[in-house]
């Protein structure tokens, strides 16, 4: 015998179908919203957003805002600042390859922009700080025994600003780390210079000092030079050069430890044959620096 379905239960079953169907049409609405809120929201209101996000330290926050922003509304002034903003908040969160990326693309697409200066100026920031952040916080690494690729692109964005936009709030401090960049460059020389005394290649450290002396006249390190040259001009037998270069070390660095015969200073064996180990000579750098820039 085949049982038929009650007429009574029809109406429920239809109720509770529409019931369903409600429920998960609502669902769906409200994914859609909560996947992008900002959707449709004023250009003001959004960059608003943004800043304040800034303000509060978010930089990833900021960054996404931004990029919404940006992706909304293709065009117009809050558009050309949002992408700044975003440049800078990357450099913020030590994005330094997106800052890069992002001040690249944005003097691409405006060359003349009423703030490029500032754009090449953070561009170096960000690369003097590129693919070291990390090191450096963990192991301290020393900038001078890396890659110096980037450092030089630094001084490049550097030089940019105070050639080009001499006048610019971001001319003065651009020419401080162009400075400290070139100390930089110059202990890379000295323990280039350093590492061939090790290995009693006289002729070669010497090269390598009047290089560091003619390239970076003025740097930290020019009276370690000096000292290099004083040693190895001693190792080959040129007294007449050596006592040259003791004497400017008498006149101008008295306290110099390589005329106390303790410079440069080499502890353990296994130091001295690694070609990779460095010596002390960030100290006396540190003092030059200051002696030069009283």
């Amino acid at each position: 015998m085949i049982r038929r379905s009650s007429p009574l239960f029809a109406p429920i079953r239809l109720t509770a179908l529409l019931l369903v169907l409600v429920i998960a049409a609502t669902g769906c609405n409200r994914g859609t919203k909560g996947d992008n809120p900002d959707e449709g929201q004023p250009v003001e209101t959004l960059y608003q957003k943004g800043h304040s996000l800034m303000e509060g330290g978010n930089w990833s926050g900021a960054e996404a805002n931004f990029r919404r922003l940006v992706a909304q509304y293709p065009y117009g002034p809050y558009t050309e600042q949002a992408m700044i903003e975003t440049a800078y908040a990357q450099y913020k969160a030590g994005k330094n390859d997106d800052t890069v990326s992002s001040v690249d693309r944005f003097i691409r697409t405006y060359p003349t922009h009423r703030n490029v200066a500032y754009l090449y100026y953070l561009r170096g920031l960000a690369n003097s700080n590129r693919d070291t952040v990390f090191l450096r916080r963990v192991w301290s690494l020393d900038a001078s025994r890396r890659d110096l690729s980037t450092p030089r692109q630094a001084y490049a964005d550097f030089n940019i600003v105070i050639d080009r936009y001499p006048n610019s709030r971001y001319a003065a401090d651009a020419r401080k780390r162009m400075n400290d960049l070139r100390d930089v460059f110059a202990q890379h020389e000295l323990d280039n210079a350093l590492y061939y005394l090790r290995r009693e290649a006289w002729v070669s450290a010497a090269g390598r000092a009047n290089y560091l002396l003619e390239t970076y006249p003025q740097s930290a390190y020019q009276y370690d030079a000096v000292a290099v040259l004083g040693e190895a001009y001693t190792h080959v037998g040129n007294k007449t050069l050596a006592d040259d270069a003791r004497r400017v070390l008498e006149l101008n660095a008295p306290d110099h430890p390589w005329l106390r015969n303790d410079w440069p200073n080499y502890p353990w064996m296994i130091r001295k044959l690694n070609p990779f180990a460095g010596e002390k000579s960030a100290t006396t750098g540190q003092r030059n620096a200051t002696m030069n820039r009283k």
